[in-house]
């Protein structure tokens, strides 16, 4: 089922009185648990395209469907230093006035099973980059989204760390069954992570070419397997030359 439709979406912006066309055309589905990853060359629209998903932008021209509520999970945190880590979780539901026995229950599940047990009452600078990160994706979906957007959240952190919360992060959308849009300018990131990759040209931005990713794996999936996979090279090879048929990069 259907969770999120583009229907031939285009959005301009008002530039010094010229209109400047970002997206053109676009048109894709998301449907119940899967994961799409959005790549392409910078200043296409990737981000654009979550905040026309979020509501905070409307689209200039085509109409978006989506169903339920939406999560936004940005490149930073946003964890506030005052708050201990129960009390960032919850911020969302006190703002939705969403604070009741049944979703206090469902933050202290999450929180024990994704290994924040013992750090309910630790504020955000005795963090690690990686817990911070997972803190913040408890707390999009403390408020139960049905599309979960992801902007660019692992781009903050060294390379090994972003391995591992990687392999985190995807594990607890897959455990939650969230429909997901990552937002990456990582390849080997949109592979190892998504169902489907979709590839975006220079702006005005057209969809180039979506990728059905299906990688032959041992046991359950995780992105450190996925960069293993025999069809990952594969995949990111056609991938780059999409990208690099491009005159801008």
């Amino acid at each position: 089922m259907d969770v999120l439709k583009f229907n031939n979406v285009s959005k301009d912006y008002c530039n010094k009185g010229e209109s400047l066309e970002v997206l053109k055309n676009i048109e894709f589905n998301l449907i119940e648990g899967q994961i799409i990853a959005i790549t392409g060359p910078s200043g296409s629209g990737k981000t654009t395209i979550l905040n026309l998903i979020s509501g905070l932008l409307k689209p200039s021209k085509g109409t978006i469907e989506t169903s339920g509520e939406i999560g936004y999970m940005f490149q930073r945190d946003h964890l506030f230093e005052w708050r201990n880590v129960f009390d960032n979780v919850i911020i969302g539901l006190e703002i939705k006035k969403m604070l009741n026995d049944d979703n206090l229950k469902k933050v202290n599940r999450m929180l024990d099973i994704y290994g924040l047990k013992d750090f309910k009452n630790s504020y955000p600078s005795e963090l690690s980059g990686g817990m911070r990160q997972r803190v913040a994706l408890i707390r999009t979906l403390a408020v139960n989204p049905s599309i979960l957007l992801l902007d660019e959240p692992f781009a903050a952190l060294d390379y090994q760390t972003k391995l591992k919360v990687c392999d985190d992060m995807y594990k607890i959308i897959k455990k939650e069954k969230k429909a997901t849009i990552i937002v990456t300018h990582d390849i080997t990131e949109a592979i190892s992570i998504a169902d489907k990759v979709i590839v975006l040209s220079p702006r005005p931005a057209k969809i180039k070419k979506i990728y059905d990713i299906n990688l032959t794996i041992d046991g359950e999936r995780t992105p450190f397997k996925s960069r293993n996979s025999k069809e990952f090279k594969s995949y990111f090879n056609a991938i780059w030359k999409e990208l690099n048929n491009d005159e801008q990069l």
